[in-house]
Protein backbone atom coordinates (compact mmCIF):
# COMPACT_ATOMS: atom_id res chain seq x y z
CA UNK A 1 0.00 0.00 0.00
CA UNK A 2 1.09 3.53 -0.68
CA UNK A 3 1.87 6.23 1.89
CA UNK A 4 -0.45 8.27 0.35
CA UNK A 5 -3.01 5.45 0.70
CA UNK A 6 -2.05 4.53 4.32
CA UNK A 7 -2.57 8.00 5.26
CA UNK A 8 -5.62 8.29 3.87
CA UNK A 9 -7.01 5.68 5.92
CA UNK A 10 -5.81 6.84 9.17
CA UNK A 11 -7.39 10.41 7.95
CA UNK A 12 -10.92 8.22 6.96
CA UNK A 13 -10.92 6.48 10.47
CA UNK A 14 -10.01 9.27 12.79
CA UNK A 15 -12.42 11.60 11.23
CA UNK A 16 -14.97 9.67 10.21
CA UNK A 17 -15.81 8.99 14.42
CA UNK A 18 -16.82 11.69 17.43
CA UNK A 19 -14.17 13.36 18.86
CA UNK A 20 -12.14 12.02 21.24
CA UNK A 21 -13.38 12.43 24.80
CA UNK A 22 -12.09 11.24 28.05
CA UNK A 23 -13.79 8.72 29.83
CA UNK A 24 -14.10 8.83 33.79
CA UNK A 25 -14.03 4.85 34.04
CA UNK A 26 -10.75 4.47 32.51
CA UNK A 27 -8.82 7.85 32.29
CA UNK A 28 -7.84 7.09 29.17
CA UNK A 29 -6.02 9.92 27.28
CA UNK A 30 -3.08 10.81 25.42
CA UNK A 31 -1.19 10.59 28.64
CA UNK A 32 -1.46 7.21 29.42
CA UNK A 33 -0.62 5.76 25.54
CA UNK A 34 2.18 4.30 26.28
CA UNK A 35 2.36 2.09 23.47
CA UNK A 36 3.54 3.18 19.86
CA UNK A 37 1.92 0.32 17.28
CA UNK A 38 -0.37 -2.13 17.01
CA UNK A 39 -1.26 -5.10 14.72
CA UNK A 40 -4.72 -5.62 13.46
CA UNK A 41 -5.23 -10.01 12.85
CA UNK A 42 -6.88 -11.66 10.59
CA UNK A 43 -8.27 -15.11 10.90
CA UNK A 44 -9.30 -17.63 8.15
CA UNK A 45 -12.20 -19.88 9.88
CA UNK A 46 -10.96 -23.18 7.83
CA UNK A 47 -8.42 -23.17 9.48
CA UNK A 48 -8.73 -21.94 13.08
CA UNK A 49 -10.08 -25.19 14.85
CA UNK A 50 -7.68 -27.55 12.53
CA UNK A 51 -4.99 -27.99 15.77
CA UNK A 52 -7.15 -27.05 18.26
CA UNK A 53 -8.66 -29.86 21.24
CA UNK A 54 -11.61 -27.71 22.11
CA UNK A 55 -15.02 -27.71 20.43
CA UNK A 56 -15.16 -25.38 17.31
CA UNK A 57 -18.19 -24.40 15.49
CA UNK A 58 -17.99 -22.45 12.45
CA UNK A 59 -21.55 -20.41 11.85
CA UNK A 60 -22.71 -21.04 8.15
CA UNK A 61 -23.29 -17.33 7.40
CA UNK A 62 -19.46 -17.06 7.60
CA UNK A 63 -17.83 -17.28 4.21
CA UNK A 64 -14.88 -14.91 4.24
CA UNK A 65 -11.93 -14.10 6.37
CA UNK A 66 -12.67 -12.91 10.14
CA UNK A 67 -11.11 -10.28 12.50
CA UNK A 68 -9.07 -12.08 15.40
CA UNK A 69 -8.72 -8.62 17.09
CA UNK A 70 -6.86 -4.76 16.79
CA UNK A 71 -4.20 -5.35 19.42
CA UNK A 72 -1.92 -2.30 21.15
CA UNK A 73 1.66 -4.06 21.16
CA UNK A 74 4.20 -4.05 24.25
CA UNK A 75 1.12 -3.72 26.55
CA UNK A 76 -0.53 -6.19 28.65
CA UNK A 77 -4.15 -6.22 30.54
CA UNK A 78 -5.26 -1.98 31.21
CA UNK A 79 -8.26 -1.98 32.98
CA UNK A 80 -11.19 -4.23 34.07
CA UNK A 81 -13.06 -1.21 35.26
CA UNK A 82 -14.53 0.27 31.88
CA UNK A 83 -17.52 -2.44 30.96
CA UNK A 84 -18.78 -2.64 27.94
CA UNK A 85 -22.87 -3.43 27.31
CA UNK A 86 -24.92 -5.37 24.98
CA UNK A 87 -25.79 -2.17 23.76
CA UNK A 88 -23.05 -0.78 22.97
CA UNK A 89 -22.71 -2.91 19.89
CA UNK A 90 -26.50 -3.26 19.36
CA UNK A 91 -26.16 -1.47 16.16
CA UNK A 92 -23.17 -3.00 14.98
CA UNK A 93 -23.97 -6.50 15.77
CA UNK A 94 -25.26 -7.98 12.56
CA UNK A 95 -22.00 -7.13 10.76
CA UNK A 96 -19.82 -8.18 13.68
CA UNK A 97 -21.41 -11.53 13.74
CA UNK A 98 -20.35 -12.03 10.35
CA UNK A 99 -17.24 -10.30 10.41
CA UNK A 100 -15.94 -10.96 14.29
CA UNK A 101 -17.11 -14.24 15.09
CA UNK A 102 -16.01 -16.45 17.65
CA UNK A 103 -15.90 -20.24 16.93
CA UNK A 104 -16.02 -21.40 20.17
CA UNK A 105 -19.04 -23.99 21.13
CA UNK A 106 -18.19 -23.00 24.71
CA UNK A 107 -18.57 -19.45 23.81
CA UNK A 108 -20.86 -16.47 22.40
CA UNK A 109 -20.09 -13.89 20.37
CA UNK A 110 -20.33 -11.13 22.65
CA UNK A 111 -18.53 -12.99 25.22
CA UNK A 112 -15.49 -12.94 23.29
CA UNK A 113 -16.05 -8.86 22.32
CA UNK A 114 -16.35 -8.07 26.05
CA UNK A 115 -13.28 -10.61 26.33
CA UNK A 116 -11.12 -8.44 23.34
CA UNK A 117 -12.68 -4.78 24.72
CA UNK A 118 -11.65 -5.16 28.20
CA UNK A 119 -7.87 -7.12 27.16
CA UNK A 120 -7.15 -4.70 24.29
CA UNK A 121 -9.82 -2.21 23.42
CA UNK A 122 -8.87 -0.49 26.81
CA UNK A 123 -6.05 -0.18 26.24
CA UNK A 124 -6.71 0.86 22.66
CA UNK A 125 -9.21 3.46 23.93
CA UNK A 126 -6.57 6.74 24.26
CA UNK A 127 -6.15 7.09 20.77
CA UNK A 128 -8.95 8.83 19.09
CA UNK A 129 -11.30 7.35 16.94
CA UNK A 130 -11.40 4.06 19.41
CA UNK A 131 -12.45 5.53 22.82
CA UNK A 132 -15.08 4.19 23.28
CA UNK A 133 -16.44 0.18 22.89
CA UNK A 134 -18.94 1.26 20.10
CA UNK A 135 -15.92 3.10 18.06
CA UNK A 136 -13.11 0.93 18.61
CA UNK A 137 -15.15 -2.29 16.94
CA UNK A 138 -16.21 0.04 14.43
CA UNK A 139 -12.66 0.78 13.52
CA UNK A 140 -11.99 -2.64 13.78
CA UNK A 141 -14.55 -3.26 11.01
CA UNK A 142 -13.58 -0.47 8.84
CA UNK A 143 -10.24 -2.16 8.87
CA UNK A 144 -11.29 -5.25 7.69
CA UNK A 145 -13.59 -3.48 5.05
CA UNK A 146 -10.45 -1.86 4.07
CA UNK A 147 -7.85 -4.22 3.30
CA UNK A 148 -10.34 -6.99 2.05
CA UNK A 149 -7.99 -9.68 1.72
CA UNK A 150 -10.69 -12.51 0.53
CA UNK A 151 -10.31 -10.55 -2.51
CA UNK A 152 -6.91 -9.23 -3.09
CA UNK A 153 -6.12 -13.03 -2.13
CA UNK A 154 -9.09 -14.39 -5.40
CA UNK A 155 -7.34 -11.52 -7.42
CA UNK A 156 -3.99 -13.54 -7.19
CA UNK A 157 -5.54 -17.04 -8.26
CA UNK A 158 -5.06 -17.84 -4.20
CA UNK A 159 -7.96 -19.83 -3.08
CA UNK A 160 -8.94 -22.49 -0.66
CA UNK A 161 -8.41 -25.88 -1.57
CA UNK A 162 -7.36 -29.61 -0.07
CA UNK A 163 -5.42 -30.40 -2.88
CA UNK A 164 -3.46 -27.37 -4.15
CA UNK A 165 -0.59 -25.77 -1.84
CA UNK A 166 0.91 -22.05 -2.36
CA UNK A 167 4.80 -21.18 -1.41
CA UNK A 168 5.34 -18.49 1.31
CA UNK A 169 6.47 -15.84 -1.48
CA UNK A 170 3.20 -16.39 -3.24
CA UNK A 171 1.14 -15.56 -0.35
CA UNK A 172 3.56 -12.74 1.06
CA UNK A 173 3.70 -11.19 -2.43
CA UNK A 174 0.23 -11.06 -2.97
CA UNK A 175 -0.75 -9.40 0.48
CA UNK A 176 2.22 -6.94 0.41
CA UNK A 177 1.04 -4.12 -2.15
CA UNK A 178 -1.91 -3.85 0.02
CA UNK A 179 -0.49 -4.59 3.75
CA UNK A 180 2.99 -3.30 3.43
CA UNK A 181 6.16 -5.68 3.54
CA UNK A 182 6.41 -6.27 7.22
CA UNK A 183 2.88 -8.21 7.55
CA UNK A 184 3.31 -11.58 8.99
CA UNK A 185 1.44 -14.71 8.42
CA UNK A 186 1.01 -17.79 10.62
CA UNK A 187 -0.04 -21.35 10.48
CA UNK A 188 -0.94 -24.39 12.34
CA UNK A 189 -0.13 -28.13 11.52
CA UNK A 190 -2.86 -30.71 10.95
CA UNK A 191 -3.17 -34.47 12.07
CA UNK A 192 -0.87 -35.36 8.60
CA UNK A 193 1.67 -32.78 9.45
CA UNK A 194 0.84 -29.87 6.34
CA UNK A 195 1.39 -26.31 6.88
CA UNK A 196 -1.81 -24.41 7.22
CA UNK A 197 -2.44 -21.34 6.98
CA UNK A 198 -4.86 -19.30 9.89
CA UNK A 199 -3.64 -15.86 9.90
CA UNK A 200 -2.74 -12.51 9.22
CA UNK A 201 -0.52 -10.26 10.90
CA UNK A 202 -0.75 -6.48 9.81
CA UNK A 203 1.48 -3.97 11.70
CA UNK A 204 0.83 -0.56 12.30
CA UNK A 205 1.06 3.07 14.12
CA UNK A 206 -1.36 4.33 16.40
CA UNK A 207 -2.25 6.64 13.49
CA UNK A 208 -2.98 3.29 11.42
CA UNK A 209 -0.02 4.02 8.99
CA UNK A 210 1.27 0.67 8.04
CA UNK A 211 4.69 0.22 9.42
CA UNK A 212 6.27 -0.57 12.77
CA UNK A 213 9.35 -2.49 11.65
CA UNK A 214 10.61 -1.79 15.45
CA UNK A 215 8.51 -4.75 16.96
CA UNK A 216 8.46 -8.54 15.50
CA UNK A 217 4.91 -9.28 15.28
CA UNK A 218 6.34 -13.00 15.08
CA UNK A 219 8.35 -13.40 17.94
CA UNK A 220 6.25 -10.68 20.39
CA UNK A 221 4.68 -12.36 23.46
CA UNK A 222 1.44 -11.33 25.12
CA UNK A 223 0.03 -12.77 27.96
CA UNK A 224 -2.73 -15.73 27.29
CA UNK A 225 -5.24 -14.75 24.67
CA UNK A 226 -9.06 -15.39 25.71
CA UNK A 227 -10.00 -17.26 21.97
CA UNK A 228 -6.67 -19.49 21.32
CA UNK A 229 -3.97 -19.29 18.64
CA UNK A 230 -1.89 -21.92 18.19
CA UNK A 231 -0.18 -20.31 15.03
CA UNK A 232 3.80 -19.97 14.10
CA UNK A 233 5.49 -18.49 11.77
CA UNK A 234 4.54 -20.10 8.08
CA UNK A 235 7.68 -22.01 7.06
CA UNK A 236 9.21 -20.20 3.81
CA UNK A 237 10.73 -23.12 2.51
CA UNK A 238 7.31 -25.54 2.71
CA UNK A 239 3.98 -25.84 0.75
CA UNK A 240 1.23 -23.69 2.89
CA UNK A 241 -2.30 -24.98 2.71
CA UNK A 242 -5.19 -22.76 2.67
CA UNK A 243 -8.36 -25.21 3.79
CA UNK A 244 -11.69 -24.55 2.79
CA UNK A 245 -14.15 -23.92 5.31
CA UNK A 246 -16.00 -27.24 6.66
CA UNK A 247 -19.58 -26.79 8.52
CA UNK A 248 -19.81 -30.01 9.29
CA UNK A 249 -16.74 -30.84 10.27
CA UNK A 250 -14.55 -27.89 11.32
CA UNK A 251 -11.37 -29.66 12.80
CA UNK A 252 -10.52 -32.06 9.71
CA UNK A 253 -11.80 -29.59 6.95
CA UNK A 254 -9.49 -32.16 3.84
CA UNK A 255 -11.04 -35.73 5.48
Amino acid sequence: MSLFSSLSLALLLVHALPAATQDSHTGADKTTCQWECMKFTLLWPGSFCVSLKVQCMIPEYVKSWTIHGLWPMSIGHCCSCWPIFPSDLEELQPQLSQVWPTLLKSKSNFTFWKEEWIKHGTCAACVEGMNSPTKYFQTSLKLEAHYNIQSVLKGAGIEPSCNMSYKYEQLHSALAPVLGDLHFIQCVEDHRNRQVWVQVKIPMFKNFTLGCHRHLLGTHQHPPHPHPSPGHPCPQQTPIYLFPISYDNPHQPCD
